[in-house]
């Protein structure tokens, strides 16, 4: 039975001046829950927030935290995202000398632990942890930046992480989730290819009509390419 679609912000676009309004936003939007891009200036370029600015605002909003962690210490780094109230840590494999043992230690500290994978690492590399994780991420942009294309190509990749869900016999249990230029042009892409989580960023914000008419038309989409 296909996993229910879900519809996450990634709030890179939202004005950080406002963190706690823009969450309630995304909340009153409709979202499932909202992702936090950190980012630690050396396994990507760029820097984002840290675990106190993330407790600040999770007072405003009671969807889920997830945090995407494009660091190179996330087992350094996890028990502060934990206690700032993210449920689930994200990690990727590339930046993991012993990935096994990151996944276990989320895990332990209470959070739910997750790995996600750049569009040039293969599928592969994730197939012996699949038992310590409750999510998979496959980019379909190369991390580090908002508001980049969508790389399609990533597609078959989707379907082959969907397929060795599926096999391992968790397939019920674990989300697969996409992220990178999602948007009303290429949700369904991704949909079709068997994520149900869908990460969009600068596509919810410049939406005309407002950020609950861009949720309920990516979720619709979405649910479209898979009827």
């Amino acid at each position: 039975m296909a996993r229910p679609i879900q519809i996450v912000p990634s709030v890179l676009p939202a004005d950080f001046s406002k963190l706690g309004e823009e969450v309630a936003a995304l909340e009153a939007a409709g979202v499932d829950l909202i992702q936090w891009d950190v980012m630690d200036g050396q396994f990507v370029p760029n820097l984002t927030f840290g675990p106190d600015v993330i407790k600040s605002a999770r007072q405003h909003c009671t969807v889920p935290f997830e945090a995407h962690m494009m660091v190179y210490t996330p087992d350094v780094m996890a028990k502060d995202y934990i206690d700032a109230g993210c449920s689930r840590l994200i990690v990727h494999a590339e930046a993991c000398t012993h990935l096994h043992r990151t996944l276990g230690n989320i895990n332990e500290l209470g959070g739910n632990a997750a790995v996600a994978l750049n569009p040039a690492t293969p599928a592969s590399a994730i197939e012996h942890v699949l038992d310590l994780v409750d999510l998979v991420l496959v980019m379909t942009v190369n991390p580090g930046f908002g508001g980049q294309a969508y790389i399609s190509t990533m597609e078959p990749k989707i379907a082959e992480v969907r397929k060795m869900l599926d096999e391992s016999g968790r397939g019920d249990e674990i989300e697969l989730e996409v992220d990178g230029g999602i948007g009303p042009n290429t949700i369904a892409g991704a949909a079709a290819a068997g994520a149900n989580v869908l990460i969009a960023g600068s596509a919810l914000y410049r939406d005309p009509e407002g950020l609950e008419h861009a949720v309920s038309d990516l979720r619709a989409r979405a649910h479209a390419a898979i009827a």
